[in-house]
């Protein structure tokens, strides 16, 4: 297969890797042609720029800024990321082949793209839903039902979901909210399409070096917190945690990760003085890869706000690298299921304080911890292995 892959964030081999990285290497290790056009920040590129990157090509074209700036800044480079994006693939792309285009939301402007492409290369198009949005940013408040945002952005979703061909959900409860909320949407083009990730052959036994270089006591129980740390992840209750549990020592709260809510971590422990809790602002990728191996637990928050079902990937790092998870989200995604299914930890709702920080304090104690972990890793390997991802896409286009 000729794949155009047009991506929202595609990290450089150096800075990291996500599930969207791992799904191009995957479609290039099983013998297939990919390239990759991505929107690439203002304050990482200077001008646009085509070079070979993990095997294939790899068209970075500058947009504008998207990540950790404020609401307005990000609107503006999402309406223009579509005009960059034609003018980048039109000047570099011009001449190549594709036989299906696959495509990622968010954001939800790319409709009008999209359809470019899908009419210059004369090819169908695979939409990768890992977002619902505007629903997601009515649930917690940032634009507010029927106003005249809500609707512009509703009719970029309803465009989004017609350009594409075939649409991948991450579970099934996302499957089933598109299907309910969206019902003039063809039920033969919505199908599951589950996060995975290359899993890595063997685990190294950890070291402490990291926890040595951070002072972090050896015989502390530590729980991760890695990724963004935005309005969606609710901040707001590790705050409370960190506050409950600052008396507590064999406790240690770790965050690694940017975002526009990591101020109030880092408020609350310089005021709170708060000595079994640390935020590490990056990390190189082998770094944090070290630095999980030595942590005991991840940790996985959602606004309790949330109706739409949210399944955040961050889940198959924990289970990748054997640590158990202590999930406190809303009540709407079906990442309970997973975790009860798979019995690689807790979850509890996240509006509840109490059973959250309960939850932390049994399992810093539980000598079962090697065993939860173990068995993410099992569910993980059987589940969500990048061959299974490649086999669905392969079934439609090859």
């Amino acid at each position: 297969m000729r794949v155009l892959y047009i991506a929202t964030s595609f990290p450089e081999p150096d800075k990291g890797a996500t599930i969207y990285t791992d799904l191009a290497e995957g479609l290039h290790e099983a013998g297939h042609e990919i390239t990759v056009a991505v929107s690439d920040q203002a304050r990482n590129l200077s001008q646009t720029q085509m070079k070979k990157e993990r095997g294939f090509d790899v068209l970075r074209i500058v947009t504008g800024n998207y990540y950790d700036v404020s609401l307005i800044e990000k609107g503006i480079t999402t309406l223009r990321i579509p005009y960059f994006m034609k003018r980048g693939i039109s000047k570099y792309l011009k001449n190549n082949i594709y036989d299906f285009i696959l495509y990622e939301s968010p954001p939800v402007t790319n409709a009008s793209l999209v359809n470019w492409a899908k009419k210059k290369y004369r090819c169908p198009s695979y939409l990768m839903l890992k977002d619902i949005f505007p629903q997601n940013a009515v649930d917690i408040g940032i634009i507010k039902k029927n106003s005249p945002l809500f609707f512009f952005f509703k009719h970029k979703e309803k465009k989004l979901y017609e350009s594409a061909d075939i649409i991948g959900c991450m579970s099934e409860a996302n499957k089933h909210y598109i299907i309910k909320h969206n019902p003039w949407l063809n039920t033969n083009k919505i199908e599951l399409f589950p996060n995975t990730k290359k899993i890595s052959n063997e685990i190294e036994p950890a070291e402490f070096e990291m926890r040595q270089k951070y002072f972090i006591p050896e015989d502390a129980c530590v729980f991760l917190f890695g990724g963004n740390m935005g309005k969606p992840q609710y901040v707001n209750l590790l705050c409370q945690a960190i506050i409950d549990c600052k008396n507590d020592k064999g406790i240690y709260f770790l965050f690694v990760g940017r975002g526009t809510e990591v101020y109030k971590l880092e408020n609350i422990i310089n005021l709170e003085s708060i000595k079994n809790a640390k935020v590490i602002e990056n990390l190189p990728r082998d770094q944090y890869e070290q630095i999980t191996k030595e942590s005991d637990v991840g940790l996985i928050i959602l606004d309790p706000r949330f109706t739409i079902p949210n399944y955040p990937s961050r889940i198959l790092s924990y289970m990748e690298y054997s640590k158990p998870v202590i999930a406190a989200t809303d009540k709407s995604t079906d990442l309970k299921d997973l975790i009860e299914t798979s019995k690689c930890g807790q979850w509890v709702c996240s509006s509840d304080k109490d059973k959250f920080v309960d939850a932390i304090r049994k399992i810093s104690k539980n000598p079962s911890l090697k065993e939860m972990g173990s068995n993410g890793r099992k569910y993980l390997e059987q589940n969500f292995s990048l061959i299974s991802s490649v086999n669905i896409l392969e079934k439609h286009f090859n």
